[in-house]
Order: structure tokens, then C-alpha cells, then sequence
């Protein structure tokens, strides 16, 4: 009899981006020897908050989060959302700056997320922050309970349409500040994994990348099964923006903005430091 495959825990989210870039892997289009893929879908800041538990094998997660994770975790190369003219936007009911925000109350999509590291790393003055999902931060503002957020993935297309208002976007204060990418999210393994069974997982995940961007048709069924409130045309939008060549691998552009990013949240003392080596292969 052949050997029981080994099932490992993988977490990801609904959007549009990652069920693009998981479905050939976890429908077995994207073969992974002796591995089966138990997949659990949760909004970000709950994949967050799961592997900061331990709870997870292998789990896609908010750069900030991995800040807070690499003792227990390592980095693959593969699968992540990484790029420029995609990153968070703060905005607001009514014209805004953000001197005038700060020591102000700001919505975040959690305590975990990209989005709020890079609020507070634009400054300080910012840590009066009340966390919601992602897809209650616009419906708030308009409610008029906050005057400020700061969103992610689909409402950077949509908040114009709702009359809020552009205050800055982290994203390209980022890339103004550094002239590198930005990284939202990565995928991670659980440092315990062999360093070899790590690497069968990033390669596979890859040639899920590629497969999605080759056969994009492949995979619509699955992603409309889970963002079924988005129009196709927004749909493709998230997946255009948030899947490109730091998807397939981070290389070295990519890793830069990473080990940045945590450079700078350490020095701030967002993050703990680590000493710990961020890809498996490098122990």
C-alpha cells in the first residue's frame, strides 16, 4: 500500500488574490508528493491571530504578523502579496490630513495587519486604533461612527463610490520612503517542518502561481464561490493587483522589502527582534 500522505493545516484568505493562487494546489491540479492540504478560509487578521497560536501548518499572514511569528515560523519564497500602487489607504469621512488624525480615533483591520504597521510607522501619534474586519471599516465611517480608517484589498476601489476621502496611501509612502515594494503578505511554515518538505511545499506552491496565471479561467468557479458579493470586474481588478511577479517568487527585490520592513518595526519596537534566519533553508 503507498504511504498515507502527510495533511498539513493551510490557512489563507477568501479574497480574490489567494484563491487565485491556492486553487490548482488544493484541488490537486498542482501535485505535492506524500502532502495533502487541509485548507481553512479566514479573513487576515484571524489568520493572524491562529498562528500566533500555533494553530496552523502552513498559513498566509500580514508581514506585521510575521514580525511577531518568527520563532515559530518561517518565510516561503512563493504565494504572497507583494508589490507597488497596492498598499493601504487612509481615508476619511470628510477632507483630512494626517496631522489632524493624530491622538485622533483610527478603524484598522486589525492589530496584526501590514495596514497598521505601516500607520505607525509613518509616525507616531497614531495608537488610538480600534480594530473591525476589513468589510465593516467603510460601512462604519458612513455611519458616521469614526471619521477615519484605514482599508485594504477591495475598498481601495470602491471607497471614492461611497464619498470618503483619500488621506494618504501607506503604500506609496512606503515606496516614496524606501523605493522598495511593499509587503502585505507572506506565506508561512511552521519552522518545525523539515527544511526539505518546506521547500517540496514553496516549489509546488509556485507552479500553483504560475498554473493560476496561465489558466485563469481554471480557478473562477472557486473564487466566485468565495467573494460572491464582488462584480467580476472587481474581482479581476483585486487579483491584477495583488498577483504578480513577487507571487511566483519574492527574489531579491522582494526580500529586501521584508527584511526592511522588520528592520524598521524592530527599531521602532513594534516588533521583537529575532535572530533567527527567515527562510528554512538558511539554518
Amino acid at each position: 500500500m503507498p504511504d498515507t500522505p502527510l495533511t498539513l493545516t493551510l490557512g489563507y484568505s477568501p479574497c480574490p488574490n489567494d484563491t487565485f493562487i491556492f486553487d490548482a494546489l488544493v484541488h490537486g491540479r498542482i501535485p505535492c508528493e506524500g502532502v495533502r492540504f487541509q485548507e481553512r478560509l479566514e479573513d487576515v487578521e484571524t489568520l493572524n491571530q491562529l498562528a500566533k497560536n500555533a494553530q496552523l501548518d502552513l498559513t498566509k499572514i500580514s508581514y506585521h504578523a510575521l514580525g511577531h511569528l518568527r520563532e515559530q515560523y518561517v518565510l516561503l519564497r512563493s504565494g504572497g502579496a507583494l508589490g507597488r500602487g497596492c498598499g493601504p489607504l487612509v481615508v476619511s469621512t470628510t477632507p483630512l490630513t494626517m496631522e489632524q488624525l493624530r491622538h485622533q480615533p483610527i478603524l484598522i483591520p486589525g492589530e496584526l495587519t501590514t495596514a497598521n504597521l505601516l500607520l505607525q510607522l509613518h509616525g507616531s501619534g497614531f495608537e488610538q486604533v480600534t480594530t473591525l474586519p476589513f468589510d465593516r471599516i467603510m460601512p462604519t465611517l458612513l455611519r458616521g461612527e469614526a471619521r477615519a480608517g484605514v482599508i485594504i484589498h477591495e475598498s481601495r476601489f470602491t471607497f471614492a463610490d461611497y464619498g470618503l476621502h483619500q488621506v494618504l496611501d501607506l503604500g506609496q509612502w512606503w515606496e516614496q520612503e524606501t523605493g522598495l515594494p511593499i509587503p502585505l503578505g507572506g506565506i508561512l511554515a511552521r519552522r518545525s517542518l523539515p527544511a526539505a518538505l518546506i521547500a517540496r511545499i514553496d516549489a509546488a506552491l509556485q507552479r500553483s502561481v504560475l498554473y493560476a496565471r496561465q489558466h485563469p479561467q481554471a480557478a473562477q468557479a472557486y473564487i466566485r464561490q468565495h467573494a460572491q458579493e464582488l462584480s467580476d470586474q472587481v474581482t479581476q481588478q483585486h487579483i491584477d493587483l495583488y498577483v504578480n511577479d513577487f507571487s511566483v517568487a519574492l527574489g531579491h527585490e522582494g526580500e529586501q522589502a521584508v527584511r526592511v520592513l522588520l528592520q524598521r518595526a524592530e527599531q521602532r519596537g513594534l516588533i521583537p527582534p529575532c535572530a533567527l534566519p527567515l527562510f528554512a533553508e538558511s539554518e
